[in-house]
């Protein structure tokens, strides 16, 4: 299904999910504007670059000057010593103008290289500022398109075709100053050509800027697909789905080349026409200039009209260089487009910026980490607006207790705890924290008070022991090691080939599952929570471990409020108090035998876990 969505059939939601965007004009200055901006914190080195810029762009044009000069002079003469100063002179321009080509160049790159490194930090620090939704929401590969590929593409554009557009702008008005001091009448055969150019311009521009943008687009879904599969590549492989995914990928691909050839064909036509028509004037120079300063009607001596010859030459070599960027600058449009949508994207919900901090009610003379009371008030929430998952959900955790959470799938069991972390905010309805509205208190001070343990927890590349001080970076591997034996699972860590200087891998796939939930719990212990949260903990440690891990887990939770969605009878029947979740409402609440005595909806769901779990014993057996 994702495959098909990337092709098209599901666009998604958001600007970064494939929804349509308005049109835009084919040159959108207000774009160019917006890249331009980035530049001011390099205001000095910018600054540097336009006065290079514009001395390059002279120093073209002189060059010819400087010939038509030597020419006239020395050269019809006959004044040697002349020609060599001459030489001289031109020889010494041409070593100014490639020093100036070096200083530009360089600069340019590093000015490019410096506005890219800001615009990766904004994104990063964008993304991380966005709430949990966003992420369930955009497709991982579109993201990566835009921090790879079209910031790429913006890059090109600083270094390679905004200063050089002006210094090819600045070299065609220099030759047009030059033409005109020569010989105002032949210029004006070269006005004579601006129809013509005005009406290429006309018709192709619109065609490539919208190629550019479909090149862009097509770019974007190819990546995000190939991203998307190879992280679904086990599934891919267990249902065999290679062949229909090759032929899905495959669609995508021809699209893409479709698209890179429509834009190559149109920029392949584009060129030449602006080339036939610099080739046509300067032909038609040639025969009425040379016919002029031959009969003597012409007031030109030889020098001014080779000078002439030149001129036209660097006229023309500029606007195809400009025609050559136009498509250069569609596509560094089209890719800032792309990459200001994802800087300017707002977040569903903003914290504000004084908002207050949880207090974790630690102090001299407390418990050091006295156990919170949690508080569920009419909560209604959902993740897509008018299709409700809570519904009126009302309960309290006093403080110690248990809770477990059980239900069928989709009954909103991780959604309470989506909630209770502040990854998403209620509809409506309350969630108090030891009498703290979560709504008026900090988001990173709830979750820094969390010990969280899921089912398919993330481990970073990195060493065992790097992955277990990420939840308390000033801990000391000593203080690691010490979580992990009240655990009761030292001994399992230290079994791995390295001990605790084992590397994990990519998301932990150089380690078996068992072994990746007891490091998260590891982890969720060296935080030292106040509330602890496992969805489904213990699913993939198997029951001689699970056996080893709830004695620890006892220790883990002592003293501290917990929350528990899991299918395991030993987990549940340990709770202190039972919810019993159906179609997003609270429909039952107790203790394990006060629930089994009403004979209701939770005595239907304990005798279908007891069931499942005779048959997983008998299968081991």
């Amino acid at each position: 299904m994702s495959l098909l969505r990337a092709a098209g059939i599901d666009q998604g939601h958001g600007p970064l999910a494939g929804a349509e965007r308005p049109a835009r004009p084919a040159m959108d200055w207000t774009m160019l504007r917006r890249i331009f901006e980035q530049t001011r914190p390099y205001a000095r080195k910018r600054n540097v670059i336009l006065v290079l810029t514009l001395v390059r762009s002279a120093q073209k044009p002189a060059l010819a000057w400087a010939l038509a000069a030597v020419i006239s002079g020395p050269v019809t003469r006959g004044d040697v010593p002349g020609l060599w100063l001459g030489a001289l002179g031109f020889l010494a321009l041409a070593l100014a103008t490639e020093l100036t080509f070096h200083f530009r160049q360089r600069l340019a790159l590093e000015l490019g290289e410096a506005i890219v490194h800001d615009l990766r930090n904004q994104i990063f620090v964008r993304l991380q500022s966005m709430p949990m939704g966003y992420f369930t929401r955009t497709k991982l590969g579109r993201i990566l398109s835009r921090v790879i590929t079209d910031i790429e593409a913006l890059r090109r554009g600083v270094q390679n075709v905004f200063f050089f557009s002006l210094l090819l702008v600045g070299q065609m008005l220099g030759s047009v100053v030059l033409m005109l001091a020569y010989n105002p009448t032949l210029f004006l055969l070269l006005l004579g050509l601006g129809p013509l150019i005005w009406m290429t311009n006309r018709h192709f521009h619109p065609r490539l800027a919208r190629l550019s943008r479909a090149v862009a687009e097509s770019q974007s879904r190819l990546t995000g697909t190939l991203a998307e599969s190879i992280k679904g590549m086990r599934v891919i492989q267990s249902f065999t789905r290679q062949a229909c995914n090759d032929r899905q990928y495959g669609a995508l691909a021809g699209r893409h080349a479709d698209n890179n050839v429509g834009l190559a064909n149109e920029s392949s036509l584009y060129v030449p026409l602006l080339d036939a028509n610099s080739q046509i004037f300067i032909a038609t120079m040639l025969m009425v200039g040379g016919w002029g300063v031959a009969r003597g009607w012409q007031s030109m001596d030889i020098g001014s009209f080779v000078a002439f010859l030149f001129l036209p030459n660097l006229f023309f070599q500029s606007l195809q260089h400009l025609a050559q960027l136009y498509t250069q600058v569609l596509t560094s449009i089209a890719g800032a487009e792309r990459v200001f949508e994802l800087v300017d994207q707002e977040p569903e919900w903003r914290e504000p910026a004084d908002i207050a901090a949880l207090p974790d009610g630690r102090g001299a003379g407390q418990d050091p980490t006295p156990a919170p009371r949690v508080e569920f008030r009419h909560v209604h929430f959902g993740y897509d607006s008018g299709r409700p998952i809570l519904k009126d959900i009302t309960f309290v955790a006093e403080p110690g207790q248990r809770v477990a959470l059980v239900g069928h799938t989709g009954s909103g069991k991780t959604t309470v705890l989506n909630l209770l972390t502040k990854f998403y905010l209620p509809w409506s309805g309350e969630i108090r924290i030891d009498g703290h509205n979560l709504s008026h208190v900090s988001g990173d001070s709830v979750r820094r008070q969390m010990g969280v343990v899921l089912q398919t927890n993330f481990l970073f590349t990195g060493t065992v022991m790097e992955n277990v001080l990420l939840a308390r970076p000033s801990a000391t591997p000593a203080e690691a090691r010490a979580a992990a034996e009240a655990l009761d699972c030292a001994d399992l860590i230290a079994a791995l080939p390295r001990g605790w200087q084992t590397e994990v891998g990519e998301r932990g796939g150089s380690l078996s599952l068992g072994q990746r939930q007891l490091i998260c719990f590891t982890r969720a212990m060296l935080a030292d929570p106040r509330i602890v949260i496992l969805d489904e903990a213990t699913s993939s440690v198997d029951t001689i471990t699970e056996s080893r891990l709830q004695r620890a887990l006892d220790r883990l939770l002592c003293g501290r409020t917990s929350f528990i969605v899991a299918h395991r009878l030993s987990t549940i029947r340990t709770a202190d108090r039972i919810l019993v979740l159906d179609a997003g409402r609270v429909v039952e609440s107790g203790t394990h035998v006060e629930l089994l005595g009403r004979g209701g909806v939770y005595r239907d769901l304990y005798e279908s876990f007891a069931l499942a779990a005779e048959r997983t014993a008998d299968q081991a057996a």
